[in-house]
Formats: structure tokens, sequence, C-alpha cells
């Protein structure tokens, strides 16, 4: 007994089972991990204490080890990256699916430019409801530009063009990236993307002055002037006539082709692949006339705002007038439409500016980069069903500045997923 009583003794620097102290259970997290942010065989982007990262967006931890926060009008933050880095953030917010990323311009009364506006003084409705600001930024952001060049007006118009043509590359940065078409009978691909003040570029735009569509000139219809046997209004030998067998006079007036249509979706289709945190632009240098083209106007709003991207333009000839423009505005069904740009540049809140002097043209180019490039961004994450295919209506406001400040934003658009999402390169052994 006296053994046991010993063996029972506990040595010293031992504990009995009683009190030998028990493990804590984990601590639990304060607040949940972004799922936005797990990545296959990734994971989340936890803390090694166990408390995970806030939900900011993903741009804020690649930009800047503290998140830049700015009140918006519904009391939450919204992220503003630092000066410079707004290219970064648009292109690292828009990866998810469900964020959408509307561009757009303020204007006083006077039309001239409005900066200095905060996330709280804006406003973001998708289809009537109010959307909290995830993302706001001023940044001048690259371009990616495809010049559509019309080649169907006539002389006069294309020879103001050519001369303007030589200063287009001025409006541009080495930033920026430019592809050229052209369009007379059919879209034409002049160059395909590059440096906006790379010497091919150069060569490009200079290869793109055409010569114009040529003035009908007496004799070259069908008619009188055009045969040499008509007496009194009759042909004495129809072997000479136009139209064989044909003994009369006859007017058969060429049909205008005119396909902008076709020319902007070839130009879209080209800036659709283009990388993110770039702005997609169309900019077309016409007289706007629109007719035989086999895309149609709504087909081709559909996929500009599908894929992100605005169509600006200079209009030159008959189609500037005002006259014109109040007549192109009662459109008679089957007739040629003279001004189609605007349409392009209201749906996808572009600027056209309409000028007749080629000192007016150059300038033109040079103002409306301008404008492309001080677009305000805002980004923020739809509640909607993102692939249900319906367009979403949207309304962006400007609070406490009165109602003399005007919006160019576009009106809605189109949800996208594989569309707009970087391209991201396959390695090799993966695609065997």
């Amino acid at each position: 007994m006296a053994l046991l009583g010993a063996q029972a003794q506990p040595q010293a620097g031992q504990e009995t089972v009683a009190q030998q102290a028990i493990p804590d259970a984990p601590k639990p997290q304060v607040t949940l991990p972004d799922l936005r942010s797990v990545a296959p065989g990734q994971g989340t982007t936890s803390t090694s204490d166990g408390d995970a990262t806030p939900d900011v967006p993903a741009a804020a931890a690649k930009t800047t080890p503290t998140t830049t926060a700015a009140p918006a009008p519904d009391g939450q933050n919204t992220y503003v990256p630092p000066q410079g880095q707004g290219a970064d953030a648009i292109k690292t917010y828009v990866v998810h699916v469900d964020a959408v990323d509307v561009p757009f311009t303020v204007k006083d009364s006077k039309g001239k430019l409005v900066f200095g506006l905060l996330p709280r003084d804006v406003q973001v409705f998708e289809n009537g409801a109010s959307q909290h600001i995830d993302l706001f930024t001023t940044d001048s952001l690259p371009l990616s530009v495809a010049l559509v060049i019309d080649q169907s007006m006539t002389q006069e118009e294309m020879d103001k063009v050519n001369a303007a043509l030589g200063s287009l590359q001025n409006a541009f940065t080495p930033y920026d990236e430019i592809a050229v078409f052209t369009y007379n009978k059919r879209p034409k691909v002049m160059t395909d993307f590059t440096g906006a003040q790379s010497a091919r570029l150069t060569q490009a735009v200079e290869r793109s002055k055409g010569s114009g569509r040529e003035t009908l000139m007496p004799g070259s219809l069908s008619g009188p002037m055009a045969q040499t046997t008509v007496i009194n209004d009759q042909n004495v030998d129809p072997n000479t006539a136009a139209v064989r067998g044909h003994t009369g006079m006859a007017l058969d007036t060429p049909r205008e082709v005119h396909p902008l249509n076709d020319a902007i979706l070839a130009a879209a289709i080209a800036l659709s692949t283009r990388p993110l945190g770039r702005r997609r632009v169309i900019y077309v240098i016409s007289d706007g006339k629109e007719f035989g083209s086999e895309a149609h106007t709504a087909q081709v709003i559909k996929y500009l705002l599908t894929n992100g991207i605005e169509v600006d333009g200079t209009l030159v000839g008959d189609s500037a007038l005002p006259v014109v423009g109040k007549l192109d505005r009662m459109h008679l069904p089957l007739m040629m439409r003279d001004n189609a740009l605007i349409t392009y540049q209201k749906a996808t809140a572009g600027q056209v500016d309409a000028e007749f002097m080629i000192g007016s043209i150059e300038k033109s180019f040079g103002r409306i980069a301008e404008e492309v490039r001080t677009r305000y961004t805002v980004g923020y994450t739809t509640h909607e069903p993102f692939i249900d295919g319906k367009y979403r209506k949207l309304e962006v406001r400007i609070m406490g500045h009165g109602n003399d400040l005007t919006v160019l934003a576009k009106d809605g658009y189109w949800p996208a997923a594989m569309e707009i999402r970087p391209r991201t390169a396959v390695p090799a052994s993966a695609a065997q």
C-alpha cells in the first residue's frame, strides 16, 4: 500500500489530469472572407491570425496596401484608386461577371467639361434601383481607337477630310493605339491596332485618303446624252441603246451605297478583343449617310453596348447643316438616312462635332479626344440575374448641384459574360 501510495503521488513538475489545461476553441472570424477572391487551388486571401481580408475591390489589394475610401450617397465607402492607377483598378474590377463600369461626362450650362466631382456627388440607378458605387476614378485611361473613314463622300467633302487627316495623330498620346478602317462599297482594314505615334499609323492614314464619289455628269446615265442614235426621243438603232431593245429615253440613276452600319460593326468586332483597362472608342469621319448595309442599326448598337464601346465622330458635308438634321428626324421609310451617325452617338454617349472648314475639322479631332479621355468612371455590382440577356436601363445623376449640369452617359447596356473579360493565355502544356 505504501508503494501504491508512492506511485499515486505526482512527481515534481507533473500535473494531474484535472490540472491539465484544455485547448482553446478556434477564434470565430469577425468578418466572412470575400468569396469573389476565391480562386481554384488558391483559396481566400486570409491572414495568419484567422481574420479574413475585408470585402474591398480586388483592385485595392493590388494597387495599394491600404484601402482609399470615400463616402458615397448611400453612406457606404467607395474605393478611389490612387492617381494614375485607375486603369488597373478598372481592369481588375470588371473581372467579376456581375460588375458593371459606367463612364460618363458632365458639362455645365455653357457646354464646358465639369471637373472635381467626388463619389458623394454621383448616384447610379439600374432599372430604377439605386446602386452602391464600389469604384470611382477620374484617371485618364489609354484609348483603343478604331478610326473609320468614309470614302463614299463627294469629291469636295473628301478633299477637306484628306487635308485635315494630317493632324489626326496629334490628338492622341503614345499610350493610345489606333486601327484604321475605310469604307466605300464595303469596309476595309487599312491597319490593325498600332501605336498612335507610330510611322505605321502615319502610312495607314495616308493610304486612307480617297478620291471620293464622282458627281454624275451628263452622258454618264442611260438617256439621250448617253446615246448617239436618238432622233425625236426615239433610238433609231436599238443595237446602240444602253438597254438592248429599248427605244425610248431612260434615266437610270445608280443607287448610292453608304455602308456605315457595316463599317461600325467591323470596327466594333476588332475593338471587342482589346485589353481591359483601355477605353474602347470608334471614331468616325463621315457625312453620316447610311444605305445598303447588311447589318441593321439596332443589331450594331446592341453589340456596342454589350462590349462597352462608344462611337464618336466628326460630321462633314451637307449632313452637318441644321436644316438637314431636322429633315433627317422626319425620316421616310426605305429612304437613305442622312445622319445615322447621331443615332450611334446618342446610344453610346459619345460626342459628334459638325464641321465644314478644314481648320475646324482638325480642331475637332483634339477636342473629342480630350473629352473621351477625361471621362468619370464608376463601377458597381449589379443585383440583377446577370446572364438573362435582358436590357438594363441606366441613369447617372449628379447630386447637390442644381439643374445646371448635363450628364452624358449611356442609357443602358446588355449584360455580357465572356465578351469583356480578360483573355488569359493558356500554357502550352495545359492545352495538350
